[in-house]
This record gives C-alpha cells, structure tokens and sequence, in this order.
C-alpha cells in the first residue's frame, strides 16, 4: 500500500471513530436528558400531590378569648329556656350516665367536687363542654373563657368549643377541677393524680382504655361519653353557638341546654339539691329521676 493510499485510510479511519464518538455523545446527551426529565417529572408529581393535600386536608383553626357577648350568652342561659328545653333532643334511654355510691371527692375547703377528664383534641369533649359551661354558671361564676377547636384531624374536625385548662371557677357549693389530659395536638398537658386515674379507669375502661369526656359528680354520679353528637356543632363558630342557646326551638339549644339540664341535676344530686332555686326547679327532679 502506497503513502497515498495509507492516508486515505487513515482519513476514512479517522472520521469513522470521530462519527462513532459524535454518535456516542449524542446517546449520553439523550440519556441524561431521559433521567432529567424523569425526574422532574417526579417532583412535580410530589409537589403537585404536597398542594393537593394541603388544600384538602383540614387546617387547624386558632383560638382566642370569648368575647363578652359570647361569653354572657352561654353563661347566661334564662332558666325559663332550659325549663322549656328539659331533655330537648336526647334519647332518655342509653345515655352515658348513671348513679354510682363511691368516695366523694372534697376540695380543701370541704365542698363537694366535680371531676372533669378530658382533651382539648377531642370533638365529643368539644361538645360537652358548652354543656357543662351551662351547668356549671348555675352554681358559680367561670373566668375569662378561651375558645379553641378540636382537631381537624378526627370526626367532627374543628369543631368549636371551650378549654378549661388553668380555668378559673368559684362556687359556694362545689368545686370544679377540670383535666385536660392532652392539647389540641394529642401531646400530654395535664396529668391525671394517681386518685384521679384509679378513679377513670375503675368507671371507664373501654377496649382496656380510658376515653374522653369522664366526669364524676362527688361519687354520686358518672358521665362516660357524650350525651349527643358534635355535628349539632358542624360549621358553627362560638358567636353562633351561645347565640342559638337561648331559642328553644334550635337544634343547638335541644342538644346543648339537654344534655346541660342532665348535668345540673347530677351536680344537684351531689350538692345534696342546693341551691334550691336550682335544684327544685323544672325540669331538674324529673331528670334526677331518670338517673
């Protein structure tokens, strides 16, 4: 082969192996940008689902001090309103309360004492609350009251209720101690006492568990779950809660003021019926009846 020849060899060789390599690169350009846009694809996926989510999911609503208005208005429910409610919307049979005989309970100052378990998570505590706040403002006089939610993560996700954690309430015939066991984010925040627990676990074990709402009236009575739904509650803000409580005829009053007449006549049998003006009163004997 010839000098000529060899270098039109080498020629052809030479833009052989540089088309190869050109093609070669090409293939690695194709391939990253495959991965590259594999993976973009992915995170605009996860991002995308992450907005999704976040738009669906319930958000957790604030808290903040009733307002006055707000405040009078569960405080103040007319006793003629309850007398007409008496056991408004509940099922007299199957409610969770009863008549007990077991250790009173007695505050240093030698009153008889009201027992509250509960969370501040809890959308059946959330209910029975206002019940209790009802109750409770016809023997004594509540604090500055805070409104929170329940969780959005559970049934009846954020509904509006109360918290009686480092709550103020002074009474000439009973003492009221409330334990919120948990925060709204199921964290511990109160623990019971170790009379406290024995106490909950004798009267309301369920599955080998305590549950939420517990009360115990001065060993006369119990409460172990709620008297009525939250959904009573659904989309209503506190303003449009206490508002509804003085109309007898709204599903809020017939579900809020009965299950509160319920709880007054178990704080009246506690209190050995006094005050009178209280505990004589429609419908309060009639209920105590039925417990």
């Amino acid at each position: 082969m010839g000098k000529a020849e060899r270098n039109r060899a080498y020629s052809a060789r030479q833009r052989v192996a540089q088309q190869q390599a050109a093609a070669q690169q090409a293939e690695q350009r194709r391939r990253l940008l495959l991965v590259a846009g594999s993976t973009l694809l992915v995170i605009v996926v996860v991002v995308a689902f992450i907005v999704i989510k976040g738009l669906i999911a319930p958000k957790q609503k604030g808290s903040a001090r009733l307002s006055h208005s707000t405040f009078a208005g569960l405080t103040s429910v007319p006793p003629s309103t309850l007398a007409k409610i008496g056991t408004g919307a509940l099922t007299p049979t199957g409610l969770p309360i009863r008549s007990i005989s077991d250790t009173a309970l007695s505050s240093s100052q030698g009153k008889p004492e009201f027992l509250y378990i509960g969370a501040e998570f809890c959308p059946y505590c959330a209910a029975m609350r206002w019940s209790m706040a009802v109750a409770l403002s016809r023997f004594g006089t509540f604090g500055p009251l805070k409104g929170i939610h329940s969780t959005a993560h559970d049934v009846f996700p954020n509904t509006a209720t109360l918290t009686f954690y480092k709550q103020k309430y002074t009474s000439s015939y009973l003492t009221f101690t409330p334990v919120e066991n948990e925060t709204v984010a199921e964290t511990p925040l109160q623990p019971t006492t170790t009379q406290q627990q024995a106490i909950w676990a004798k009267y309301d074990t369920t599955n080998g568990a305590q549950g939420f709402p517990f009360m115990y009236f001065g060993g006369k009575v119990i409460v172990t779950g709620p008297m009525y739904s939250p959904a009573v509650l659904k989309g209503l803000t506190w303003s449009q809660i206490t508002h509804q409580l003085s109309n007898p005829n709204s599903p809020v009053a017939q579900n809020v003021n009965g299950a509160a007449n319920y709880l007054t006549a178990a704080i009246c049998k506690m209190t050995s019926n006094t005050p009178a003006d209280v505990c004589k009163a429609a419908p309060i004997p009639a209920i105590q009846a039925k417990i």
